[in-house]
Formats: structure tokens, C-alpha cells, sequence
């Protein structure tokens, strides 16, 4: 059974996020996770694995604009219409089409709703991205029927990098950007505005990416201390510094530092009641976790661990560390959507 082959491979993973692509006794897997579930295409030979995630991508895309939100009891409902969905997508495991306009066209089955869900929910329109490029803001799903609404999408400054679409200043960095066929650009030289007219069920607007180095600084520092007491224990003094502006801030920021293998206890002190930091036997690294950073503050933690036979061979095994956070409202480029 494949689909208990790839939850005995994912569960046996160490951490958190598992890779996007496995092989298990002669199969590759590649998957991704939306709403906490796992889609997963699965193939006997090399297929392209770009290919493979783009198509799941777009699958959970046509998910959401044909059943609604994304959760286990919403999938189940509709079972019949995404195996309907999938039946017309593929033929023999190779794609014919993805096009909601076209599938239309040829699926019965009606969707069964939990809830119903507005077309205004900016949360699910996810315009404003924590990820880092090429970013791709959608538009909202719109039930079939409803007349094509106009909307203009103004966008703050722009592109420094393509002569035609000079930005203002250096806050900004776009260096290639392409546009939907359904945006008009009329106003876009003299005002920034997007006017979108899009199709049924959800379009990406507009795609860019940066092809050299991020703009902005990066929103952490750190700076570790190492010594020991007087005792012998081995002492890490971390002081995490965010260079947000003073109105964002980092949401569940971990770092993972791995530490000698002969640890055998660990004693902590953290700045703020909220974190919490452990010792993983496992994995012999310490992880520290702090449920929200605001920009411009400063958090630190002092570690102190017993290591038997402490060398400076030990020393070499600590780091390097790993500093994994989510920003919302933040992008790389310094793009913003102003209003919709």
C-alpha cells in the first residue's frame, strides 16, 4: 500500500519538516503539505520533480476553487468529485489539462460545503506573502455564476533592475516580473494600479523574483559567547538581536543549535518568561523556542552544559545553528499591495 509505504517513510523522519523528495524500495515520492495535509504524486522512474510539484500545486489550487476550503472533513465530502477531477486531469499518469475554465466543462458532481466561505476573506487570499521569491499573490476564488469583477490592485513602487519599470528609490528590488493576461497595465506607469479581471476560481496575478542578493538586511543576528565556568561546565551565552522595524515582528522563531555528544545535562536561563528551551538527546542539539519576536527588541539565553572529558575537540562539534521563523506581512523584495 503506497499511501502506508509513504506514512511509515514520513513518520520515521527526524524534525519537523520532512524533504520534499524521498525514495523507498524503488519509488520517489515527492509531496507537499497545505493546511496540514500531505499531497503526494508518487512515479517509478525519473520524472522531472519540478514538474511533479508544480503539479501538486496546482491540484490543491483546483481543490480549493472547486471544493472550498482545505480540511480533512471537506475532502472527504467531496471524495467523489476529486476523484471525478483527477479522472478528467490525468489520463494514464500524464497531464492533459489543469485549466479550471476547461475541467468545468466536464465535472457533474456538485461540491458539498461545510461552511460557506466569503469571497472577502483576505486571509485566504494570502496577498501579502511571509515567503520568500519568486512570490505570486492569487486572486480569490468567485462561485460559478457570479459577473467578472474589476478590481484595481495598486502596488507601491517598483522594479529597479528592468529599464521600463524604473522603482523609486532603493527600497524596492523586482528584477523580473511577469503579469496575467487577464491584468490591464494601462494605469501602471503613471500610478501603479493593476486592473484585474480574472476567470472563474484562482489566478496568479502577478509573479516576480530577485536574481541576486536580498535588498534588505536580514531580520536576525546572532551572537554567541563560548567559555567555561569555573566549575567546568561548558557556558553559550546568545544574544538574538531583530532588525525588523519596530512595527513587525517574527512569529515561532526556533533556533536548533547542535552541541557536544557528550552532553549529559543542561541548566538555562531566558530572557522572557514566554520561551522555552530543551535539550534533544536524539538529534544532540539544544532548541530554542520564541512564540513572537517584535522588531528592534533583543531576547538572549544563557546554557550551561555538563560535558564529561570537556576538549577542544568537543568544541568543534558545537553549531552551526539554524534559525527557522515565519514573518508575516513581509516581503524580501520590499513589495506591498496597498489596497484592493
Amino acid at each position: 500500500n503506497l499511501a502506508d509505504a509513504f506514512y511509515r517513510r514520513i513518520t520515521s523522519l527526524p524534525g519537523d519538516q520532512a524533504p520534499v523528495f524521498m525514495a523507498h524500495e524503488g519509488r520517489h515520492f515527492v509531496h507537499v503539505r497545505h493546511a496540514g495535509l500531505y499531497f503526494v504524486a508518487t512515479t517509478t522512474p525519473d520524472a522531472s520533480p519540478f514538474t511533479l510539484v508544480e503539479f501538486l500545486n496546482r491540484l490543491v489550487t483546483l481543490l480549493r476553487d472547486f471544493c472550498g476550503p482545505l480540511s480533512e472533513k471537506n475532502i472527504s465530502l467531496n471524495f467523489a468529485l476529486i476523484y471525478e477531477l483527477l479522472d478528467e486531469m490525468l489520463d494514464y499518469g500524464y497531464v492533459q489539462t489543469m485549466a479550471p475554465e476547461v475541467l468545468r466543462n466536464f465535472i457533474h458532481t456538485e461540491p458539498v460545503a461545510t461552511k460557506p466561505f466569503s469571497l472577502l476573506d483576505l486571509g485566504s487570499i494570502g496577498l501579502v506573502r511571509t515567503q520568500g521569491h519568486p512570490n505570486a499573490p492569487p486572486s480569490p476564488p468567485r462561485p460559478a455564476g457570479m459577473p467578472k469583477p474589476c478590481a484595481p490592485l495598486h502596488v507601491v513602487a517598483f522594479c529597479v533592475g528592468k529599464s521600463e519599470l524604473r522603482g523609486y528609490g532603493t527600497a524596492v528590488r523586482v528584477d523580473e516580473c511577469a503579469f496575467h493576461s487577464s491584468v490591464k497595465l494601462d494605469e501602471f506607469e503613471s500610478g501603479r494600479v493593476l486592473k484585474v479581471t480574472p476567470s472563474q476560481g484562482e489566478l496568479t496575478v502577478m509573479q516576480y523574483q530577485l536574481v541576486d542578493d536580498i535588498p534588505s538586511p536580514l531580520p536576525f543576528r546572532l551572537f554567541p559567547t563560548v567559555d567555561q565556568d569555573p566549575t567546568g561546565r561548558l557556558r553559550l551565552y546568545l544574544k538574538l538581536r531583530c532588525d525588523l522595524p519596530p512595527k513587525s515582528q517574527a512569529l515561532n522563531v526556533r533556533l536548533q543549535l547542535p552541541v557536544p555528544k557528550g552532553v549529559s545535562s543542561l541548566a538555562q536561563e531566558l530572557s522572557s518568561p514566554e520561551q522555552t528551551a530543551e535539550l534533544q538527546p536524539g538529534t544532540k542539539s539544544i532548541h530554542w523556542n520564541i512564540p513572537r519576536c517584535q522588531g528592534g527588541s533583543q531576547l538572549s539565553a544563557l546554557f550551561k552544559l555538563e560535558v564529561p572529558g570537556l576538549s577542544r575537540a568537543s568544541l568543534l562539534e558545537l553549531g552551526p545553528a539554524n534559525l527557522a521563523f515565519e514573518l508575516p506581512a513581509h516581503t524580501c523584495s520590499g513589495l506591498h499591495v496597498r489596497f484592493v
